[in-house]
């Protein structure tokens, strides 16, 4: 067994401690940025962190209606370039809090005006320093490469922030069942995937909206611990050059949440498997598609479920392909960039 394996199949205990020990204080944060009612929101990350960022961005947008974009780090790391950010909520998400760019970022966004929230795993790391607001992630000592509790626990995390911010009682309700939720995605058989991917030298991973994230997320998975070359594209952006390339030997591995994109990327899935694209499909169903089993859940929680099914299957997929998800190679825990 892995250590990927047992840090992904532990995720739910960083969540419910999130629940439990932070449930004042995020309240706290929500309240804060009602307030402070950002022009803006600018989320700052690397790798994984900046995956969840992408659904932060479609989470904000649609709950709050306040324009969310990614910052380039390097605009203040390497150009020096100190952008007008008054009014605007900065967060910045990371495992280690530690990377000189991301740090760079937080001190131009800080001078020029933000209010900064730092999402967290490492209590004591400078971007907490750094930071106005904070929201520790709770997940613990990860030591595989592969980072996967904490990508988790911050998905949980800004789920939180936005239910906090925007007082939706019914959110909050439903995170309240998001650790026995993602408990029992964990149990999911996806091995219905492997016989696919096992042989495959290439793979699209292809989301939409809420679940674009979890869609990146799966596809660097798969390249980092399994040496399967994966893109992750939206349902419509991909039908634009991306689409050309998919045949029978090149699958793809679609993930459905149920609300306004549920119906587009579900006829993708019936159009690509009438092609003979091998498709496998989470959170949806169509004719000549491999059905990769989901839970019923509500959209906002949906790709945090979808992730935890798909950490399994990939652990798995590394095993058969002959790897160690643990040690990538040419890979580090913590990267650091300028």
């Amino acid at each position: 067994m892995s250590m990927m394996f047992e840090e992904a199949a532990s995720a739910s205990a960083a969540v419910s401690a999130q629940l439990q020990h932070d449930a004042a204080a995020i309240a706290a944060i929500g309240a804060e940025v009602r307030r402070l009612a950002p022009r803006a929101v600018i989320t700052c990350a690397r790798g994984s962190s900046d995956h969840a960022a992408t659904y932060a961005k479609y989470l904000i947008e649609t709950r709050t209606r306040v324009l969310t974009a990614s910052a380039a780090p390097s605009i203040s790391s390497v150009y020096g370039v100190t952008q007008d950010l008054r009014g605007c909520l900065f967060i910045a998400i990371s495992q280690s809090g530690r990377s000189p760019d991301l740090l760079a970022a937080v001190a131009s966004a800080k001078v020029s005006g933000a209010t900064i929230l730092a999402l967290c795993n490492s209590p004591g790391a400078p971007l907490i320093a750094a930071a106005d607001l904070v929201i520790e992630l709770r997940a613990g000592s990860e030591t595989s490469v592969a980072a996967t509790k904490s990508f988790l626990a911050t998905m949980a995390a800004l789920a939180s922030l936005v239910a906090a911010w925007t007082r939706d009682a019914a959110l909050q309700a439903a995170l309240q069942t998001l650790p026995s939720l993602m408990d029992a995605s964990w149990a999911l058989d996806w091995s219905g995937a492997l016989p696919v991917l096992g042989p495959a030298g290439n793979l699209y991973v292809i989301g939409r909206g809420l679940g674009l994230g979890a869609a990146q997320e799966i596809a660097l998975k798969c390249k980092e611990t399994c040496a399967l070359h994966a893109e992750a594209f939206s349902s419509a952006e991909l039908r634009h050059g991306p689409y050309t390339l998919l045949g029978r030997a090149f699958p793809a591995l679609l993930l459905a949440q149920r609300d306004a994109s549920l119906a587009g990327v579900q006829a993708l899935a019936g159009e690509l498997a009438q092609r003979g694209v091998p498709v496998l499909l989470a959170g949806a169903r169509a004719q000549g598609a491999i059905t990769l089993p989901t839970l019923d859940a509500i959209p906002e929680l949906a790709p945090i479920l979808l992730v935890q099914s798909a950490y399994r299957m990939i652990d798995a997929l590394a095993a058969r392909r002959g790897l160690d998800p643990d040690h990538p190679p040419h890979l580090r825990k913590i990267t650091e960039t300028v």
